[in-house]
């Protein structure tokens, strides 16, 4: 069976298997978001435009899901800027700079927080934990006035479910919100952040109980921080969150969701305890001492959704080995329990692999992007049932056969150049005060030598040579490189710049480009 094929396999489903995604790309398999906030913010179209864009991208990744079978679809993972903004809008948590002055929060208020305006500027942004994904830092302190100023959970359900699939809406579970946030400026450093507990549930509550009018029976809570080294102080926090919010959520199956790295014990054990949580999902990919803790004391009764499908890379995921861990876990939760899904969001690899015809079959095998895992997860969830794909198994199996042996991946010189190597090489012949001195010697550096930390221009002919031609014309690279040069005796970096980078990326063997629309991607094949 071609690994690529995701409709006509999920559509041969009966029902649908206990499968499940934690959260998906949102910019759209064409970059279609990208173009469409741009076009938004440069006055090129309307509010109306931008929603339409997005409605469509919405609705084509739940068809998407539910053709390939999976059974617990996430609603509220898109977003037009990030997740965590998209809670502080739900929140009301609006720094009194931006002038909000009540209300549903719309695009001005909005990406004027994401982005700054003339007057004021943007909240700051930082990393996703150890990705490369960035999000919107919550401004927090006592004199917040919490709101319900965005229904946008409870809306995106409400879509999904006219076009007839029921969702798992998510939302950023209270606790992790107040723990990523910071005080806001004028605000003691020493701030108690996780006391404004009590301010923020009301407002879930609401945002609850209006998803079990619309008919919700499932809600995921996104908890990440619980990978983190928790002092007991905040491990308490989620025991009085979800105790307070247990009434609220009487009906609705909960899954509480944790991802990046193992949970540790302390943080399991509160974790598992949480009253009125019926589900609990754990990156079993980087995760894997998480697994000790799950066979040695998971509660009984309740859902387990492992995490086996590799939501960071692009990699085909080995199925066998996923399965055999998956069954491993089959007595301990029972077959009704046990939940296949993505080890975090798809959001952090690439769109589709249908989109790179320029692969060749044997890199295309060894791939597997965003749509692609939909399609292994539900694999696996059909397998655990009894009604194993032999077929796509075996292709599964041929291309990681096929990953580990071939010498593009492998390269003979390279290992016993490695093996070689001696402790001494590791160490360099002068030590750092010769270096420097040799350094000064040579280049002549100021005192506080100055480095470029972004891209060249981009100029027209350079962008015209670079889609032209695979590889830039060196003429154009001095180009660049000689006025920085006369400017003044800097230290100079080139960093950024995707031509620079292709020129050397394509120098090197085991390197494969991905070029979707315009869109590079790199991913190394070997070192």
């Amino acid at each position: 069976m071609d690994l690529l094929s995701r409709e006509s396999f999920g559509n041969s489903l009966v029902r649908k298997m206990a499968s499940h995604i934690v959260g998906y790309p949102r910019m759209g398999p064409k970059r279609e978001l990208k173009f469409a906030l741009e076009s938004f913010w440069d006055g090129k179209s309307s509010a109306d435009d931008l929603k339409r864009v997005s409605a469509d991208l919405r609705s084509s990744i739940w068809k998407q899901m539910a053709d390939a079978g999976i059974k617990y679809i996430p609603s509220n993972t898109f977003s037009y800027y990030d997740q965590v903004l998209d809670t502080t809008a739900m929140l009301g948590a609006v720094p009194s700079r931006y002038n909000w002055t009540g209300g549903e929060i719309g695009f001005d208020t909005y990406f004027s927080m994401a982005r700054g305006n003339a007057s004021v500027p943007a909240m700051e942004m930082t990393k996703w934990f150890d990705t490369n994904y960035h999000f919107i830092v919550p401004e927090l302190g006592p004199d917040v006035n919490f709101s319900y100023a965005s229904h946008k959970a409870v809306d995106e359900y409400k879509e999904a479910k006219a076009l007839g699939v029921n969702t798992v809406p998510v939302l950023v579970g209270p606790v992790s919100y107040l723990l990523l946030s910071k005080p806001a400026k004028g605000v003691e450093k020493s701030f108690p952040l996780l006391s404004l507990l009590d301010k923020i549930l009301p407002i879930y509550k609401e945002v609850i109980s209006e998803l079990k009018a619309a008919g919700a029976s499932w809600i995921q809570f996104d908890e990440p921080t619980l990978v983190l080294d928790l002092e007991a102080h905040q491990l308490e926090a989620f025991t009085k969150a979800y105790a307070e919010l247990e009434s609220t959520l009487s009906g609705l199956d909960v899954l509480v969701e944790s991802y990046f790295a193992d949970v540790p014990a302390g943080a399991f054990k509160t974790l598992t305890a949480l009253k009125g949580v019926t589900a609990f999902g754990f990156d079993l990919v980087r995760g894997t001492q998480t697994l000790d803790l799950i066979k040695g004391s998971f509660p009984s009764g309740k859902y387990l959704f492992v995490g086996v499908v590799d939501g960071r890379n692009i990699w085909a995921n080995d199925l066998a080995a996923s399965l055999n861990l998956l069954q491993s876990l089959e007595d301990l939760v029972g077959k009704d329990k046990l939940v296949v899904s993505t080890s975090c969001s798809l959001l952090h690899t690439a769109v589709d692999l249908i989109n790179e015809p320029k692969l060749d079959d044997e890199i295309k095998s060894w791939l597997a992007f965003a749509a692609q895992k939909v399609v292994e997860v539900n694999a696996l969830a059909k397998a655990l049932s009894g009604a194993k794909d032999e077929a796509f198994f075996s292709a599964n199996a041929s291309a990681q056969a096929s990953r580990k042996s071939s010498p593009r991946v492998t390269n003979e010189t390279v290992q016993k150049a490695s093996a070689a190597l001696q402790g001494s090489d590791h160490r360099r012949a002068t030590n750092v005060s010769a270096r420097l001195d040799a350094q000064q010697k040579k280049l002549n550096l100021p005192v506080l030598p100055t480095t470029t930390i972004g891209s060249f221009p981009q100029t027209v002919e350079l962008r015209r040579v670079k889609f032209v031609n695979t590889r830039p014309r060196r003429s154009l690279r001095r180009s660049t490189l000689k006025p920085s040069r006369r400017k003044s005796r800097r230290l100079l970096t080139f960093r950024k710049s995707s031509t620079l980078m292709s020129w050397f990326m394509e120098s090197l063997r085991g390197t494969i480009w991905l070029s979707t629309l315009g869109t590079t991607l790199r991913f190394c094949l070997s070192c």
